[in-house]
């Protein structure tokens, strides 16, 4: 046998949420935009097929310039990867190794403990308070000489949750200054709260903020795979060190662009998801679920014991979810049909009322 890493026998494999193998059965388990790219994005797309057996741009100098300029900061103060959890590992790998610790809140995406360890760096998880909120007083408490990294997942996965500007500042006021804090803002777009915590403005104001950012998510770009880091330029250029080689593809680099460039229509399809999430809270409290607050493209259920008898249910009428055993439910906001046969199943439930 050969030899491989002891270590990664601990480390869990991620498990994406169930693929419908029926036509009849709605997917509502990974996030997903129920609208397809924009005609102009397929379009562009379809545009750099003949392109294919090329390698891609690395340095993506068009598309990093479009966003430098979308959020008012540097060229070189971006860094792009196959996805924001790809920037994620870079964000990790470059900062955290043996003996090292990264901190995060728990439960919060699972992509977290399992790059941590792929790293070599050891995960420090705080649980969430009662509310499914992080418990910035209790991260705080947890930092330590060995802390390297720090992750915030706002608005939060699963739960939906989001980080005040006020706390962050807070939190912030207690972190050493050379431990790095990343706001993951995969579904920023979908963020209503008016005094929500907003990573750009934060890392104009800290040295030792950054951001990540997807066009997984708001602009329907999830198997494209393609997110960026916002960082300061020293953190950055280590991110293209530990990147991918062409990790980012040609095609995707140009679907980023045409996304930016329609981005209106974009945000107006995103507005549409948000009054979907609306009715479809609304239907579930009023049947007596108890789902958290949520300013993302799901809704969470706090189901405990009964989450796969919930789960089992959901699928047994068509409907596909994403179940954490033992502790909830977290339900993509999809397009108004497949929302309103979730309803229609949530409804034969006897509901979770209480987390």
């Amino acid at each position: 046998m050969v030899q491989q890493r002891d270590a990664l026998g601990a480390i869990p494999a991620y498990r994406q949420g169930a693929i419908p193998d029926r036509p009849d059965l709605v997917k509502l388990t990974s996030n997903e935009n129920p609208y397809e790219p924009l005609p102009s994005v397929r379009e562009a797309v379809a545009a750099e097929l003949h392109t294919l057996h090329l390698y891609p741009s690395m340095s993506a100098t068009e598309l990093v310039e479009a966003l430098a300029r979308r959020h008012g900061v540097t060229p070189d103060e971006i860094a792009l990867g196959a996805g924001s959890v790809e920037v994620a590992a870079q964000l990790v790998s470059a900062a955290a190794g043996d003996g090292d610790e990264v901190l995060f809140a728990w439960r919060s995406f699972e992509a977290y403990p399992i790059l941590t360890r792929i790293a070599g760096a050891t995960p420090v998880m705080v649980p969430l308070t009662h509310d499914e909120r992080h418990d910035l007083d209790a991260m705080a408490d947890a930092i330590t000489e060995r802390t390297r990294l720090v992750l915030l997942c706002n608005p939060n996965n699963p739960t939906g949750t989001t980080l005040g500007a006020d706390e962050v500042r807070a939190f912030l006021d207690r972190v050493p200054e050379d431990v790095l804090v990343v706001l993951d803002e995969a579904y920023v777009e979908f963020n209503r709260r008016p005094d929500s915590a907003i990573g750009i403005e934060l890392f104009r104001e800290r040295a030792n903020v950054a951001v990540l950012h997807t066009f997984s998510k708001a602009y329907g770009l999830a198997g494209l795979r393609i997110g960026y880091a916002i960082a300061r330029a020293d953190v950055a250029d280590n991110l293209r060190r530990v990147a991918l080689p062409f990790g980012v593809t040609g095609l995707a680099q140009r679907a980023a662009l045409a996304s930016l460039a329609a981005e209106r229509e974009l945000l107006d399809r995103v507005d549409a998801v948000v009054a979907e999430r609306a009715r479809v809270l609304d239907a579930l409290v009023r049947q007596g679920w108890a789902p958290s607050e949520t300013e993302a493209n799901f809704v969470w259920l706090r189901t405990g014991a009964r989450t796969e008898e919930v789960s089992d249910a959901l699928a047994a009428a068509g409907i596909l979810v994403r179940a954490f055993p033992g502790e909830g439910i977290r339900i993509t906001i999809g397009s108004p049909l497949a929302n309103d046969r979730l309803i229609e199943a949530a409804s034969t439930l006897a509901p979770v009322a209480t987390p």
